[in-house]
């Protein structure tokens, strides 16, 4: 008779996100995982398949985690610009915490079509929605009309990865907030 799983499948994959953020995939080795999950080796392979799939789940959790983040910060302000700022301060306040989003596209790019299609998935969620914030603040003057939406929400996610990325590198948190500063006056 099989034995009941005794953990929490969200638990572990957590855990697996912190191991994942922190050395990537190659870096990350199954003796990691499973102390940090803190399941054995077989429960691993059992609940996930294999590293690389437990890389999928925890990719896929951490995307749905960050895009409903953006989403809530975009759309939690009344005045559109505010919502925007609100993301941003948002990816300040974060960015000295590695991102697996960022962290999984520098690793493997587009080379992994299991992977590209979950960033391309939370990319057009989260882009979608600042497209429609863009154009709100636009209506209300607050962003330059002239402006394509869809090349200023583009330029903030640029802008964003840049943020992220210079935090990971030890950017002070005077520094990240003159990056975003800067990032929102290119589209005012």
């Amino acid at each position: 008779m099989a034995r009941m799983k005794e953990f929490d499948r969200d638990t572990a994959v957590d855990a697996a996100i912190g191991v994942f953020r922190e050395h990537g995939f190659e870096g990350t080795s199954t003796g990691m995982l499973v102390e940090a999950m803190k399941i054995g080796r077989q429960s691993l392979y059992d609940t996930f398949g294999d590293k690389w799939q437990l890389y999928c789940a925890a990719v896929e959790h951490y995307t749905a985690g960050e895009t409903a983040e953006h989403i809530a910060a975009l759309r939690g302000e009344a005045k559109a610009l505010d919502g925007i700022r609100a993301m941003l301060a948002r990816v300040v306040d974060t960015a000295g915490q590695s991102c697996l989003g960022i962290g999984s596209i520098c690793e493997f790019g587009r080379s992994r079509p299991e992977l590209s299609a979950l960033h391309q998935a939370a990319d057009l969620r989260l882009k979608t929605t600042a497209r429609e914030r863009i154009v709100e603040a636009q209506a209300a003057g607050d962003i330059d009309r002239s402006l394509s939406a869809a090349a200023a929400a583009d330029f903030l996610f640029a802008s964003v990865a840049g943020i992220r990325i210079a935090g990971r590198g030890g950017a002070d948190h005077a520094h990240l907030q003159s990056l975003s500063t800067l990032a929102l006056r290119a589209v005012i």
